[in-house]
């Protein structure tokens, strides 16, 4: 029996009483705007089961840790570095403390970084990015095991489960759309560059496809291209796309996943004489500080997120004073045209 009892959670809580998961938290963490009868039966339940909840967890009125476990997979990633940027300023302000641990991107090292975070009592945890999502069911289960003892936020990721919220960018509709946008503009050979088989990689991919089917091109094959590397890598992707044009591609515009892959493509375009716009269109994404570093200035796909990051705290604000939060926040993103296009 105690081996049970240390495997309870408040979903097995939730579920034996017949109230939310949020209920049951707002029980545990003592809070006034739960119905008497309800506080009563819960907790009648969680004696009944003999669940014990963490001392040092949000439970029963006990001092928060006022601690946030961050997981990041890559510090170097400029778009992850600047969310955990917003992220940080927003939950000091909210007096809360951060505890970051860079993950690297293997399943083994994310699922135990979390399992850590649980060990040190944080809060809460944020995942920064959407490769903590995978396509596989079983390699999600660790973002659920841990949404049993506390609130998971993902940023940039969807995942539908209890006690776990998402806030993402609509990427699927930002990529489509710019695709969209490069037609107006009368290109007709649209190559895309990508690098990630994330969720949001696979979002943004998906949304290319889109395009060019609604245009009649169903080959998609000759119109993509993935390549493996950083922003320490542009020369490669030069090269690469040097090569690919000697054996035969021809494009008269790039939509690329990230400002770099976008920034190597016009690298490639001057190295072979090429008039930007009007020989060579290009859209980046993520609307970084590369896209307007960079000569000619960059168009690039504004994914918000500033105001992403803030409202994923202001949610998880909610969900830790109790209240109903939604379990997901969907954000349009915004094409921000300059000078490659």
């Amino acid at each position: 029996m105690s081996d049970r009892k240390e495997k309870l959670t408040i979903y097995d809580i939730s579920e034996k009483s017949g109230v939310s998961i949020a209920t049951v938290s707002r029980v545990l963490n003592g809070y006034q705007n739960v119905n008497e009868k309800t506080r009563d039966k819960v907790l009648s339940v969680m004696n009944e089961m003999g669940y014990k909840p963490n001392a040092f967890a949000r439970g029963l009125g006990l001092d928060t840790m006022k601690t946030i476990g961050i997981l990041c997979a890559d510090s170097s990633d400029a778009y992850l570095a600047k969310a955990v940027y917003y992220i940080e300023e927003a939950l000091r302000a909210a007096q809360y403390n951060a505890l970051l641990i860079c993950t690297g991107y293997s399943f083994e090292d994310k699922k135990n970084a979390l399992e850590l975070l649980l060990e040190r009592k944080v809060d809460a945890a944020i995942l920064v990015g959407s490769n903590f999502v995978s396509s596989k069911a079983s390699e999600n289960a660790y973002i659920k095991d841990a949404a049993a003892s506390i609130p998971v936020m993902l940023l940039n990721a969807c995942f539908e489960c209890d006690n776990v919220y998402s806030l993402y960018c609509n990427d699927y509709a930002a990529v489509k759309s710019a695709v969209e946008f490069l037609y107006t503009k009368g290109r007709k050979k649209i190559l895309y560059m990508y690098n990630s088989k994330s969720y949001s990689g696979m979002k943004k991919l998906t949304g290319f496809k889109d395009a060019l089917s609604e245009h009649g091109i169903d080959s998609f094959a000759d119109y993509t291209v993935f390549l493996q590397g950083g922003p320490d890598d542009t020369d490669s992707f030069v090269n690469t796309l040097n090569n690919l044009c000697e054996n035969g591609l021809s494009f008269d515009a790039v939509m690329a996943s990230e400002d770099y892959l976008a920034i190597a493509a016009l690298k490639y375009a001057i190295k072979k004489g090429m008039r930007i716009p009007e020989d060579l269109a290009v859209i980046g994404y993520n609307n970084s500080s590369l896209a307007t570093i960079f000569e000619p200035e960059l168009t690039s796909v504004d994914n918000k997120l500033k105001p992403l990051s803030e409202q994923l705290v202001n949610t998880l604000l909610g969900v830790l004073k109790g209240s109903e939060m939604p379990g997901k926040t969907e954000y349009s993103a915004e094409l921000i045209e300059r000078r490659t296009t």
